[in-house]
């Protein structure tokens, strides 16, 4: 991935800001794939999240620790790459 594929510091800090939940599961689970990962995302990446972000709390949660699996509008190639990346510990952005 090129430098310039990233996200800049601005946007990467309104992504963030976005992503604070309700639920505290949720912040934890999104705070550490940021911690990890967040310097890293693309911009597609950063949609995929956003996108994550319109979700209740409880059902963001059930993707995340995959009890679902996305459906309708949601299902899309790019969130289920962004899942898979979010649920697995430690594995490199590629």
């Amino acid at each position: 991935m090129q430098p310039s594929d990233r996200l800049d510091e601005r946007t990467l800090g309104r992504l963030r800001w976005r992503c604070r939940r309700g639920l505290l599961e949720n912040d934890l689970l999104i705070e550490r794939f940021l911690g990890q990962h967040g310097e890293r995302l693309s911009p597609r990446q950063a949609e995929s999240l956003t996108r994550l972000m319109d979700l209740a709390d409880n059902d963001l949660l059930d993707l995340l620790l995959a009890r679902k699996e996305p459906e309708g509008e949601l299902d899309s190639p790019d969130v289920r790459e962004l899942l898979g990346l979010m649920r697995a510990r430690g594995r490199p952005l590629e």
